[in-house]
């Protein structure tokens, strides 16, 4: 199996860490969390430089609602502990494949500098 369940305890470690880390937040009732933990599980196996985690809403509510999760499943991406993605709703596997491929194209270097601009810029709502 290559997704792993992740706690409180290791959340931020993860997301935070190089590299891309996807979330998928799901719990054992939902249907469509069913339906996309095989699609999820396939993706996984077929990007082994990924990080796929799992979190069970219903057994790390603290993590969920921190993150006003309000819909499931909720795919989150990170990458180099920032956060790309963020959207309900089951994926099929072409869709969830294609967001992996404009994950990975993403020139981080850019991503970064438009923070940093956006950061060090005055407030328009003076």
């Amino acid at each position: 199996m290559a997704t792993i369940d992740l706690t409180s305890d290791a959340f931020e470690k993860t997301v935070t860490a190089d590299g891309i880390v996807m979330v998928d937040f799901w719990a054992e009732w939902c249907g469509p969390c069913k339906a996309f933990g095989p699609v999820y599980e396939a993706a996984s196996e077929k990007n082994p430089d990924i990080t796929f985690a799992k979190i069970d809403t219903e057994a790390q509510q603290e993590i969920a609602g921190a993150l006003e999760i309000r819909s499931i499943p909720t795919l989150m991406i990170f990458r180099d502990g920032i956060q790309l993605f963020s959207q309900p709703g089951a994926l099929p596997g072409h869709a969830l494949d294609d967001l992996i491929d404009q994950v990975k194209a993403i020139d981080m270097d850019e991503v970064r500098a438009e923070i940093a601009k956006q950061t060090d810029e005055p407030s328009d709502a003076d």
